[in-house]
């Protein structure tokens, strides 16, 4: 699914595998990084297709686009299960969001079109007025990870779209087919072909992009190593850049502990921890410690890992059997280095069980970086404001969470906590994909999220007219 690249012009085809049994998905063309000018050159006709759009053009594009996803949603679920190895009922509401993300952004390209700037406030502009409109940037290229390979494509496509921008876009190479199926739905829909370039290749690829003069915004979700590669090699151009957390989750005595522990459980292990706001460290007064520690790790213990095909199937597969093993490394070492195994730490492949620790060093890799994984820490504090100092030691944070009945101490550490996004009575995996989503502190840069996309893929343009001045006498006459 790209105009843009003829197939035979590449030097071979990527593999994508079903992350469970190995079995192959599908292929698709590795487009070396010389196809990186192609893809550019594409992207420039498609700049000016889509800025000549209108913003009813756009947004009808994307909300039929939704209205197809969502018709056709078993068959998205069924792919993001084969390429992804997400559960069947983690897919399903995937791709729900993924509808109601490509609403919201046909919202945006009908109403965020730009304010009147009251020029005639402000002492010598009286006999001015004006306003500002949101225009397009021109070309972006977005660059999407593995673990929600359809809703994370549509919160770059969708608002890049409805600012009347064109995309090159490159899915993860595990994880390409879903976003290749959403552009053969929008061009279905009615978008011009042009408009969106799908880039399937590797690193290289990816660099040839990002560094080229005709981008005008790099959109980047993905680990922090990349992150700061494409930094140091994009030259001028906007950067966004959702680059991943170590959600805490605070637990204090007054609150309702069977919904925190069952909620946390969800947080922990949804997607096998794949998710950059997912519960990692839980930190829970030492009152209720004990507790919460049964509870949740019985909530864990019967967690069924397996098949993500069926219907019964609570946790799937790592999207590798080398990220499973990773993960049971940075767990070996924590071990090593005095913390306690309270359940899990097997490998069988790509799966790998939903494991919960206690007794963690603040200095090991499990406590300071994200794992990515179906990893918890259960840490023990005494009060808030010790919670509230060992959430905060990380240096990357999306979302963080707390669990309370007293609402001032609510209200004190969504202050304090050093996050994007504070979920209070609700686990740190809570988004919706309307409100603003970033981080705080090292590496995230702008804010995803419909209209918060939108704004930061388009730049307003300032009009202002300059009045003719007439005296209170040519104006009685004319009156």
């Amino acid at each position: 699914m790209n105009s843009a690249f003829p197939i035979d012009s590449s030097p071979g085809f990527i593999s994508v595998t079903n992350p469970f049994d190995g079995v192959e998905v599908g292929t698709v063309v590795n487009i070396p990084p010389e196809g990186a000018q192609v893809l550019i050159q594409t992207a420039k006709e498609g700049a000016r297709v889509c800025r000549n759009l209108s913003r009813h053009e756009r947004s009808r594009v994307l909300e039929t686009c939704a209205s197809l996803v969502e018709r056709d949603s078993d068959a998205f679920a069924n792919l993001i299960v084969a390429e992804a190895g997400k559960t069947i009922k983690q897919a399903r509401k995937e791709v729900l969001r993924c509808v109601n993300t490509l609403k919201l952004s046909a919202d945006e390209a009908r109403r965020n079109a730009g304010e009147v700037v009251p020029f005639d406030a402000y002492g010598g502009s009286e006999n001015r007025q004006g306003w500002f409109t949101r225009e397009p940037l021109g070309i972006i290229v977005a660059i999407t990870p593995y673990n929600d390979p359809l809703n994370l494509v549509a919160h770059k496509l969708g608002p890049a779209i409805a600012g009347g921008n064109a995309v090159v876009l490159k899915p993860s190479e595990l994880t390409p087919l879903s976003a290749i199926k959403l552009v053969g739905y929008l061009v279905a829909a009615g978008m011009p072909p042009n408009v969106v370039s799908v880039a399937t290749g590797g690193a290289a690829l990816g660099e040839a992009l990002v560094s080229s003069r005709d981008v005008r915004m790099i959109s980047f979700t993905g680990g922090f190593a990349t992150g700061e590669r494409i930094a140091s090699s994009a030259g001028l151009k906007k950067l966004a850049m959702d680059l991943g957390g170590n959600a805490p989750v605070i637990v204090l005595n007054d609150c309702d502990l069977e919904d925190a522990a069952t909620s946390c459980v969800s947080g922990a292990f949804w997607a096998a921890g794949q998710n950059c706001i997912g519960t990692q460290r839980i930190l829970v007064q030492s009152s209720i410690y004990d507790a919460f520690r049964t509870r949740f790790v019985a909530g864990t213990k019967v967690l069924k890992t397996g098949n993500p095909a069926l219907p019964d199937t609570d946790v799937g597969p790592m999207i590798t059997a080398q990220s499973a093993a990773r993960t049971r490394r940075v767990v070996d070492a924590a071990l090593s280095q005095g913390a306690t195994l309270l359940c899990g730490n097997t490998q069988d492949g790509s799966l790998y069980s939903p494991t919960v620790l206690e007794d963690v060093s603040f200095e090991c890799d499990l406590w300071k970086q994200e794992i990515f994984s179906p990893v918890v820490v259960l840490q023990r504090i005494e009060t808030l404001d010790e919670a509230l100092s060992l959430a905060n030691s990380s240096e990357y944070s999306l979302h963080a969470g707390i669990f309370t009945n007293d609402l001032h101490a609510a209200l004190k550490a969504a202050d304090r906590l050093e996050a994007g996004g504070v979920m209070i009575n609700d686990s740190s995996d809570y988004r919706f994909d309307a409100m603003p989503f970033g981080g705080f502190k090292y590496g995230s840069l702008g804010r995803e999220g419909v209209r918060f996309a939108y704004e930061e893929m388009t730049q307003p343009k300032v009009v202002c007219i300059r009045k003719a001045v007439y005296d209170n006498h040519e104006q009685s006459e004319t009156a």
